[in-house]
């Protein structure tokens, strides 16, 4: 299946989508060079041009400020590949939780729950291109989250009855994961970036 149509089906008809996957032979190194590795450059370009060029507003000043070429292309950079390093670890982080809710997966199962739910959250990273409407990517963060939901119990063989704790716990690790990621490109480059996972 083309990038194209997996991300169109992943974003309208998860619960089909969920069952696709579930099946399908994946390795790690493909799912992150050929599913994840693409989409997480969106927002990544996105925030490149929307800081460098197009800048934040400043009504007070009538003007808008902007952060150079080259710190803005490093700063991007750094986030694309914290994007991915944070979708592995926070597989190997599912693949850990796995045994304690009754569930079974290796990494790459992990892994296709990870970066198929982040398919909104990438997407959604076009809005970077206008720094003042990335809060909106929130929406397609819960949108994630519910992804998330939906493909638990058939990419983890996950019990119904664990799925909202297992979700839970594992939220909880990513989002520790991600925060980290994110304040490490922001102590580096001295300015905020986008959730990098």
């Amino acid at each position: 299946m083309s990038l194209r149509a997996r991300v169109i089906r992943v974003l309208t008809r998860p619960a089909d989508a969920w069952r696709t996957i579930a099946g399908e032979a994946a390795t790690v190194e493909g799912l992150m060079r050929s599913y994840a590795a693409p989409l997480a450059a969106i927002p990544a370009v996105a925030q490149f041009i929307g800081f460098s060029v197009v800048g934040m507003p400043v009504p007070v000043v009538g003007g808008a400020i902007r952060i150079g070429i080259v710190r803005s292309f490093a700063n991007a950079v750094v986030a694309w590949v914290f994007a991915l390093v944070g979708a592995w670890i926070a597989a190997m982080v599912i693949e850990k939780l796995a045994p304690t809710f009754q569930s079974k997966g290796n990494t790459a199962q992990a892994l296709k729950l990870v970066v198929y739910s982040m398919t909104p959250v990438w997407i959604a990273g076009v809005l970077y291109f206008v720094p003042p409407l990335a809060p909106l990517v929130v929406i397609a963060e819960l949108y994630a989250v519910y992804l998330f939901y939906l493909g638990l119990q058939p990419v983890m063989s996950t019990p119904s009855d664990k799925v909202i704790p297992y979700m839970v716990v594992s939220a909880l690790a990513i989002i520790v994961v991600t925060y980290v990621l994110a304040a490490i490109t922001a102590a580096i480059f001295g300015i905020g970036t986008y959730r990098t996972f």
